[in-house]
């Protein structure tokens, strides 16, 4: 992808250690990872979705009810 070796890695792992320090390197670690596992999963369901998308018109045409009739009329006059 960005086509780095292992010089480059451990070049660009010893900076981050000089400028955030061995106590803060965990943590943006930590926090770097579950954001990568969260973008993962949303382009995992994405795919999903844009793979297997459903009933052609599911989304764009919501289930209408029918016409609700009238009462017939009391045409007797008793009520």
């Amino acid at each position: 992808m960005f086509n780095l070796g292992m010089p480059e890695l451990l070049l660009i792992l010893a900076v981050a250690l000089l400028v955030l320090g061995p106590r803060r390197l965990p943590d943006l670690a930590r926090a770097l990872g579950k954001g990568l596992a969260e973008f993962k999963r949303a382009t995992r369901d994405l795919h999903e979705t844009l793979d297997h998308p459903g009933e052609p018109g599911e989304i764009d045409q919501p289930e209408q009810e029918p016409p609700k009739e009238a009462p017939p009329k009391d045409t007797d006059g008793n009520g």
